[in-house]
């Protein structure tokens, strides 16, 4: 038996001779029992610390900052240069929803342990359709994490390496490669190849802010300046407009809630530091850049982003101008690392409760939902070529789907404050409620404001995914009754041994041969009646089928049916369809080559396979496979 997480995949394997200990060589001792070696992924030491999880399930959120300030100011510059002043102010009123965020996502961690963010919260507490809702959203978020991600690194590479400029997708999708490969081998090594890029990142951009609110005017200027009309006077339309697209820097906040079974024990108290480290360096960058921006009066130029123009204020255009560039073009495409970490587990959970294929609860040696990472992967890499890797494709509908689970989150634990009423539960419900308002608004402004130029698609993709959980939901539990799975059942009973026969289809090619061998051998192991059957294509191959055979004299019956148009399957099928009529009880064991590696499987035959497809859509035999594996 394994401790720890309810899936069994973590914790100290416990053996029968004594109490558990876990060392730190990775090895399994008891005071009376041997040694046992872990294999990769086993133990706590497999998850996360606090810091491998802010570095790879924070990125997406800390990497934002390259593109959450430059939303606003490319809103607010409607109405004229002298409109960028409102950046900060407006960047504070987000600063303070990321303290609301924060804090109730640090509830959500310790009242959800199991993971899943704001699809936990919508299912416990506000009902299977809220919660159908929250992991569509969800769901989408992660995969327009990935492909923005990716498409903003590709841009920001080609700037400063122009060669790349004609290859954005080709360089998106090398991007992805790396990361699957990556999070296949196991998400606590992710971390580890994460933490250096992570942590140059915050340093450059934390040096941005410092070094420039030193400096009494800019080190240089790059990008060729715009004529800046305003044709949009500054209103509260406009204030909203910049505040929902600015809101998009608070994409990421809920992946550490949603991947808390990857931290190490104690999980909720790891996370929730997370959480808080995530919220304290996010508020300081953002609202640093932003002072920055209105102290300067950056506003957005040609060829070149603003947060490159803040470089170049900091640090100059020398060295250090390219280095920054480069980390946050490194640190945009490592982001992606989020929804690897945090969707798999998402589909996980949505696979328990029956909502996706089971295959998604599968979990590999190492603990990693390769499943989930395989399907987030594929995703990711039909919408970065549907768009062509083209960023502004993406922005549209990029921060909607955060911003319902954002305020489904908040609506279900006011709802939980509530029923449950703990110590200082209304300063809680006015906390989640004011939040769940703000996040609202700000998810309602970005639809409408954003619908034409992409986020229609949101609102097609979020119902079609909705009625796909609930379809899956429908046929698992119609099978579950045709299992009657929990109910009682008769006492199983063996059959009559004369009512019972084993069927055992052979190649004529190799009716004499170790195959057949150990096929025959397996089913006189069942200890029913035996017969062999060939299908022959010609009257000459009967007779030598029969000769073979007779010399041989293996003690099994052999029948041999006639197909003059080469046809294999389909002969021993309605054979074995003609003995079902009898009313016996049938075996059927089908002889299959397994070869050393698998890229010789092409190279024999698929006539097993066939021949048990064919058996399982056609009659009630029980199918078994007798396998020869060849060392070649």
């Amino acid at each position: 038996m394994r401790t720890g997480d309810p899936d069994g995949h973590a914790g100290h394997r416990v053996l029968p001779a004594g109490r558990a200990v876990a060392t730190t060589s990775g090895l399994l001792s008891s005071r009376r029992g041997p040694k046992v070696q872990l294999r990769h992924g086993e133990g706590d030491r497999a998850h996360l610390t606090s810091l491998q999880g802010l570095v790879a399930l924070s990125l997406d959120a800390l990497s934002s900052v390259a593109y959450g300030p430059e939303a606003i100011a490319v809103v607010l510059v409607a109405a004229g240069s002298a409109a960028i002043g409102y950046t900060l102010p407006i960047t504070i009123v987000i600063a303070l929803l990321l303290v609301i965020l924060v804090t109730s996502y640090c509830q959500v961690i310790a009242a959800y342990p199991d993971g899943g963010g704001s699809y936990a919260v919508a299912k416990q507490d506000l009902g299977q359709r809220v919660s159908l809702l929250a992991a569509a959203a969800l769901i989408v978020d992660y995969v327009l994490t990935v492909a923005v991600s990716l498409t903003a690194g590709a841009a920001s590479l080609a700037s400063a390496f122009p060669v790349l400029a004609p290859h954005l997708l080709e360089t998106c999708l090398v991007g992805l490669a790396v990361l699957t490969a990556v999070n296949l081998y196991g998400l606590a090594d992710s971390a580890k190849v994460l933490l250096l890029p992570t942590l140059l990142f915050i340093a450059t951009i934390l040096g941005i802010v410092v070094v420039g609110l030193l400096r009494t005017q800019p080190a240089a200027m790059v990008g060729t300046p715009e004529p800046l009309p305003a044709y949009e006077a500054v209103s509260v339309l406009l204030i909203l407009k910049a505040f929902s697209s600015g809101c998009s820097a608070l994409t990421g906040v809920e992946a550490i809630a949603n991947g808390v079974p990857m931290f190490r024990r104690p999980r909720v108290r790891r996370a929730q530091r997370t959480e808080l480290m995530l919220g304290a360096l996010l508020a300081t960058m953002l609202v640093g850049l932003a002072a920055l921006i209105r102290r300067d009066s950056v506003v957005p130029r040609a060829d070149v982003t603003i947060l490159a123009q803040l470089t170049a204020g900091a640090y100059g255009t020398g060295w250090l101008y390219y280095a920054a560039n480069i980390i946050v073009a490194f640190a945009l495409g490592l982001a992606a690392n989020t929804s690897f970490g945090g969707l798999p587990v998402l589909m996980s959970l949505l696979a328990k409760d029956n909502r996706l294929p089971h295959l998604f609860s599968l979990r590999a040696e190492r603990p990693v939902h390769r499943y989930g990472v395989a399907a987030v992967a594929i995703t990711a890499a039909v919408l970065l070529i549907a768009v062509d890797a083209d960023t502004q494709r993406l922005i549209p509908m990029f921060a909607i789907g955060v911003f319902i689970g954002f305020t489904i989150s908040q609506v279900g634990l006011v709802r939980h404050w509530t029923i449950r009423r703990p110590p200082r539960w209304v300063g809680k419900v006015t906390l989640n409620g004011v939040g769940a308002v703000i996040t609202a608004i700000a998810a309602l402004v970005l639809l409408f404001s954003k619908f034409t130029e992409g986020a229609w698609v949101v609102v097609v993709v979020v119902p079609l995914l909705m009625l796909m959980f609930s379809r899956i939901q429908r046929y698992y539990t119609k099978v579950d009754e045709a299992l009657q799975r929990g109910r009682p059942q008769p006492v199983p009973h063996a059959p009559d041994p004369a009512s019972a026969l084993v069927i055992v289809p052979i190649s004529p090619t190799h009716a004499v041969s170790a195959l057949t061998e150990k096929a025959l051998s397996t089913a006189l192991a069942f200890g029913h009646e035996v017969i062999a059957v060939a299908a022959s294509d010609s009257s000459e191959t009967t007779e030598d089928i029969r000769r073979r055979w007779d010399d041989w004299s293996p003690g099994v019956g052999l029948e041999v049916i006639e197909s003059p148009r080469h046809l294999v399957v389909r002969p021993v099928i309605e054979y074995v369809k003609r003995k079902e009529a009898s009313g016996r009880w049938l075996i059927v064991v089908i002889p299959g080559v397994v070869p050393a590696h698998p890229r010789y499987r092409i190279l024999h035959t698929q006539r097993d396979l066939l021949l048990a497809a064919g058996l399982r859509d056609h009659t009630k035999a029980v199918v078994c496979f007798s396998q020869f594996q060849i060392r070649v």
